[in-house]
């Protein structure tokens, strides 16, 4: 009789996206709230690039990159809307500015220079 029936070999049992999402949230939340520049960079990088992974992981977009520059583009609009408010959020806003600018670059760089060559199946 066999252990699991019903699952098959070739199929991956769990996705490691969603640890790195639930990390990324607190820790950028975490940079954010208390003004530390890397803390906030880090987490959102993390978040984002995760968002991105479980998006082509279910098959939602065909590439993480382009999901990517959408993360980008939408943290690049918030980090300029903290930045032009009088709610002396100039420095948290230039935290996510960087994150944007960050994501962009690999967002452009992924798309450029990098290739499956897997075979279809």
């Amino acid at each position: 009789m066999d252990e699991q029936p019903g699952l098959s070999e070739q199929y991956r049992m769990a996705s490691p996206w969603p640890i790195f999402i639930a990390l990324g949230i607190p820790i950028a939340e975490l940079g954010i709230l208390f003004d530390l520049f890397p803390l906030s960079v880090g987490g959102l990088v993390l978040f984002c690039g995760s968002v991105s992974g479980l998006l082509q992981e279910a098959g939602y977009v065909e590439s993480p990159w382009r999901a990517l520059g959408v993360l980008a583009a939408v943290l690049l609009v918030v980090g300029v809307a903290f930045v032009f408010t009088d709610l002396r959020l100039v420095t948290r806003g230039y935290a996510i500015i960087v994150t944007g600018a960050l994501l962009v670059l690999g967002a452009v760089a992924g798309e450029l220079f990098v290739h499956d060559d897997a075979p279809a199946v």
